[in-house]
């Protein structure tokens, strides 16, 4: 029976040779992970299960790594770091990435692969809605909540029902102007915040093909904003190179069979596709951003697991060069890694830190999910009043980076760029020379 890489990865997890969608089966995770936000309740869910006392399942195979709330004087913060910190000491866990530290990382979804966490044809679980960013390696990666979580660190499996598989194909050859994010903030368009319920979404095509690791990570990223249960890209040439760099342990890479059954199925030639944003407030709300070049905006945001990572800061970069931004425009590296990167990656002989300060941005945060989360009240870039926001985040939800009152629209780190230099939504295209 032929399956798909979602289904042929759970099934070899759960040890059997087929499932088939709506299955329920026990599957064994490769890897759990859990940040400040979360990390307090799932212990206390694994303690109040299993026992005080109790030790975890595997304690190399689960990663306590806070990103959050982290450059924060706000004691609550400190108090979920303190936790995790506490519990790594308690349990022997081996990966704790201590703020306190030179370990620390940053945002959980790009450091992980990273630091070589994730591997093609593995299951990881997040308590972290955007885990299914690592699909973009070849793995099966879902997000669950902290009582899922908590039964996990103490027994290694969770109960998954095998979900059907909707698959995008992206074929066409794509434009400068388009990126990952121009991509899944289209297909999210077209399917709504619940067109993917429970479903993986597959994405594949020429298009896709030619993407880098880092825009395929964006991609997945945003699987969860249509409801996805997971966000998978079949493993190829580039992804095996990416996880060699950065892991000696053994991998299995996991590839669909040919003719395997899905539940729906979509076509694009992304080379017809435009730059675009998702306006307030959901992640839906598919618009050209030509045909928003009125909508004044007063800040830029580029930062965060969709966007803040050092691809993104190129495409930023380019775009910014020779430019002056009219609007404050906050810059947040996901990881320290990026944040190094900034540093050491140059365009026409000048760094990007470099065409950043020449262009008038605000000083470089230190990694963090900063405001995407809000964050307290004193979160670099936290909205608190009316700012309408052009963000690379991957939610606009009301409130979502703080104020109730300030308007988020999504896009791509080139529209991004754009509209910090003319101070309303803008096509990158008119700074793009092709």
């Amino acid at each position: 029976m032929s399956m798909t890489i979602t289904e042929k990865i759970l099934a070899r997890a759960a040890g059997k040779n087929k499932v088939v969608p709506g299955d329920n089966i026990w599957v064994n995770a490769d890897l759990l992970f859990t940040h400040d936000i979360c990390g307090p309740g799932t212990i206390g869910v694994f303690q109040s299960e299993f026992g005080k006392k109790a030790k975890v399942w595997n304690p190399d195979k689960i990663v306590l790594i806070p990103d959050h709330y982290i450059f924060t004087a706000d004691k609550m913060s400190h108090r979920n770091v303190d936790i995790l910190r506490d519990f790594a000491r308690a349990q022997k866990i081996r990966f704790y990435y201590d703020p306190r530290t030179k370990a620390y990382r940053g945002v959980c979804h790009v450091a992980l692969p990273e630091l070589g966490h994730i591997r093609p044809g593995e299951v990881v679980f997040g308590t972290d809605s955007h885990t299914c960013t690592h699909g973009a390696l070849g793995a099966f990666a879902t997000g669950i909540g902290n009582t899922d979580a908590g039964f996990i660190m103490g027994t290694g499996k969770l109960l998954v029902k095998v979900p059907e598989t909707l698959r995008f194909v992206l074929d066409g050859k794509k434009p400068d102007y388009i990126t990952g994010k121009d991509m899944i903030l289209r297909i999210i368009g077209d399917i709504g915040v619940d067109g993917a319920n429970y479903c993986a979404m597959e994405f594949r095509g020429e298009a896709i093909a030619a993407l880098g690791v880092e825009e395929r990570m964006t991609i997945c990223n945003m699987a969860i904003e249509a409801g996805g249960k997971n966000g998978i890209i079949e493993p190829d040439k580039k992804t095996i190179e990416y996880v060699l760099a950065r892991t000696k342990k053994e991998f299995e890479p996991v590839r669909g069979d040919k003719g395997a059954k899905v539940a729906k199925e979509w076509h694009y030639d992304v080379s017809k596709f435009e730059p675009c944003v998702a306006e307030p407030s959901l992640p839906s709300n598919y618009a050209p951003a030509k045909k928003r070049s009125k909508v004044k905006v007063d800040r830029v945001y580029i930062g965060s697991c969709t966007g803040g990572k050092l691809a993104d800061f190129v495409m930023a970069a380019g775009i910014l060069k020779g430019q002056k931004v009219k609007i404050d425009t906050f810059l947040v590296p996901a990881t320290t890694e990026v944040a190094e990167g900034l540093i050491g990656t140059s365009l026409d002989g000048k760094s990007l830190v470099e065409i950043f300060a020449e262009a008038g941005c605000l000083p470089i945060a230190p990694p963090s999910c900063g405001a995407c989360l809000g964050g307290p009240d004193d979160t670099f870039g936290r909205t608190k009043g009316k700012e309408v926001v052009v963000s690379t985040t991957n939610r606009n939800f009301i409130g979502r980076m703080g104020s109730k009152n300030a308007p988020i629209y999504l896009a791509s780190p080139l529209t991004a760029a754009a509209t910090a230099i003319t101070g309303h939504i803008t096509d990158p295209r008119e700074f793009m020379h092709e």
